[in-house]
C-alpha cells in the first residue's frame, strides 16, 4: 500500500510546505538491490581506550569490500586497514570534519569504566553531521556480563543508552544499532555487518545484537549474493503479506522454499510457489497431526536447513469480552504448534546440521495492545520460547532467533482506521510503515549460514517504533 503523505512529503512543493508547517518529512528508504554494494559510501571508524576488535572489523570490511576513514580517536585503524588490504585514509583536518560518510562505526570495547565516556562523545559530537542519508551507525561493544571488571560491565551496559538516542536524534532514514561481541567471538563479525551496514536492514534501528561463539559448522557462502543456495526452507504463512516476502527473499538468496499455509489458502499458496519455483504444502498447523505431518515432509526432502515459523492469527478482543475459545485459537497456532514443531523436527533429526530456526513475534509481544492480550500473550512466548530454548538447541547444532515487525505496509494494515494507521506509521523514527520485505531481510540474516555467532536474538523491524523497549 502507498504512503500518500510520504510521497507528498518528497514532493518540491510537498517538501516546502512540511518544512514551513514544521511537519515530519521522512526520507524514503534505500533497500538492498543486488546489483550494489554492500555500502555505497566510507565507513569512518572510531574508537576509545584500548579497543579489542579493530582486527577483526579490518577483515571484515575487507570482504565487504567497503572503504574506510579514521577519525582521530582511531590512529591505529590506517595500518591496519593497509594490512588487510582496505581502501583507507584519515578523515578531516585537525578540527574540521572531513567528507560524508555513510556509516560510522565506533569499537568501544576498549571502554573500561565511565570516565572514558567521552571518547563516545568525540566521536559522535564530531562525525554526527557527516552521515549521509539513509546512512548507518554501528557501536560495537563487550556483553556487560563477559567483563572482568563493575565498571567495564557498567560502561558497555551503557552502550544501549547511545545508540538508542543516536537512532531518534539523526533521522534521515539513518539507523543505530548496538552489537555486543563475546570474547572468542571476533571471527563472527562480518555477517552482522553485511547486515547492518546495508540496505537489508533499512527498517531495523536502535536493536542490541549479541554475537557469541559459533553454534554448529561456520561457513562462508561460496557466493554472497546467494547465500541460501541449495538450502531447504520452510516458510509458514506463505500464501500472502509477510510470508510470501519471506518465501521470495529466501529464494532470491538461493533456497528451496516449501511454501505452507491453510488449504483454505491454496490457490495464493500455490501461486506464490510457482513464481519462486517452490513448492506448495498445504496443512494446517494447529492441528494436532501437524508436527509428524512436517517430519514426514522434511524426511522425505532429506532434511531441511532453515524453518521460518511466520503463520500466525489475531483474534482481537478485550480480555473480558473474549470467549475461552478465541484465546485457545490464538495461543495454540502462534505459541504451542511452534513449541510442538520445533522439538518434533528436531527429536526426528529432521533439520541438518547448521540448521537455523526463524520465529516472527510482533511488537505487541513487547509493548502489549488493547484487545490483544492472547496474541501479546503468544507473541511473548515466542521470544521466551527463542531465549530459553537457545541453549539446548545450540548441543543440536542448531540456532534460534526472531523477529518482532512493528507497523508493516500489508493488507491488514491497509484495514486499520486511517488515524491509527498514520499513528502507526509516523510514530516512529524512520517516520513511516516498514515493507514485508524489510521483516524478510532480518528473517533471511539469520537464517544465513555465515550467522552461527548468531541465537537467541530478539530483533524489532519496526523503525524504532516509541512504543515498547
Amino acid at each position: 500500500m502507498s504512503d500518500s503523505y510520504l510521497d507528498f512529503a518528497n514532493s518540491a512543493l510537498g517538501s516546502r510546505i512540511a518544512a514551513m508547517l514544521g511537519l515530519p518529512q521522512p526520507v524514503p528508504l534505500e533497500r538492498y538491490r543486488a546489483d550494489q554494494p554492500v555500502i555505497k559510501g566510507s565507513v569512518l571508524i572510531g574508537t576509545g581506550g584500548n579497543p579489542e576488535l579493530l582486527p577483526a572489523l579490518s577483515t571484515a570490511l575487507h570482504a565487504l569490500g567497503a572503504t574506510s576513514v579514521a577519525h582521530r580517536s582511531a590512529p591505529q585503524w590506517v595500518a591496519l586497514a593497509n594490512q588487510a588490504g582496505t581502501m583507507t585514509g584519515r578523515w578531516g583536518v585537525e578540527d574540521k570534519a572531513g567528507e560524508k560518510v555513510k556509516a560510522l562505526v565506533f569499537d568501544a570495547t576498549g571502554l573500561e569504566d565511565s570516565s572514558q565516556s567521552d571518547a563516545l562523545y568525540q566521536f559522535f559530537h564530531d562525525a554526527a553531521r557527516s552521515v549521509l542519508p539513509c546512512g548507518r551507525v554501528v557501536v560495537i561493544g563487550r556483553p556487560p556480563e563477559s567483563c572482568a571488571s563493575p565498571r567495564k560491565a557498567t560502561v558497555q551496559r551503557a552502550l544501549e543508552g547511545l545508540t538508542r538516542s543516536l537512532g531518534k536524534e539523526l533521522k534521515r532514514g539513518i539507523t543505530a544499532q548496538l552489537v555486543y561481541v563475546a570474547p572468542g567471538a571476533e571471527d563472527q563479525l562480518e555477517s552482522t555487518l553485511r547486515f547492518l551496514l546495508s540496505p537489508r536492514s533499512a527498517y531495523v534501528s536502535a536493536q542490541v545484537v549479541h554475537i557469541g561463539l559459533p553454534v554448529g559448522p561456520a561457513q562462508a557462502p561460496a557466493d554472497w549474493r546467494r547465500p541460501l543456495e541449495g538450502k531447504k526452507v520452510l516458510v509458514t504463512g506463505a500464501s500472502r503479506g509477510i510470508g510470501a516476502a519471506i518465501a521470495e527473499v529466501m529464494a532470491r538468496d538461493g533456497a528451496q522454499v516449501i511454501c505452507l499455509d491453510v488449504p483454505q489458502a491454496q490457490a495464493g499458496l500455490d501461486e506464490v510457489a510457482a513464481r519462486i519455483g517452490g513448492k506448495a504444502l498445504a496443512l494446517d498447523i494447529g492441528a494436532a497431526e501437524a508436527p509428524a505431518a512436517l517430519v514426514a515432509a522434511a524426511q522425505a526432502d532429506g532434511g531441511w536447513d532453515v524453518v521460518v515459523h511466520n503463520a500466525g492469527i489475531t483474534r482481537d478482543k478485550t480480555i473480558a469480552n473474549m470467549k475461552d475459545h478465541l484465546w485457545q485459537a490464538v495461543v495454540n497456532v502462534n505459541l504451542s504448534t511452534q513449541e510442538r514443531i520445533n522439538e518434533a523436527l528436531v527429536a526426528a533429526g529432521a533439520l541438518k546440521a547448521g540448521a537455523r530456526i526463524v520465529c516472527v513475534s510482533s511488537i505487541s509481544g513487547i509493548a502489549g495492545n488493547l484487545g490483544q492480550t492472547n496474541y501479546a500473550l503468544s507473541k511473548a512466548g515466542v521470544i521466551g520460547m527463542v531465549q530459553s530454548t537457545a541453549p539446548e538447541l545450540a548441543r543440536y547444532g542448531i540456532t534460534i532467533n526472531a523477529v518482532a515487525p512493528g507497523f508493516i505496509e500489508t493488507q491488514m494494515t491497509a484495514a486499520v482506521p486511517f488515524a491509527i494507521r498514520e499513528a502507526g506509521r509516523r510514530m516512529n523514527s524512520m517516520g513511516q510503515g516498514g515493507l514485508p520485505v524489510d521483516v524478510a531481510e532480518t528473517i533471511a540474516w539469520f537464517a544465513s549460514p555465515a550467522s552461527s555467532g548468531l541465537t537467541g536474538n530478539v530483533v524489532r523491524v519496526c523503525g524504532q517504533s516509541l512504543l515498547g523497549a
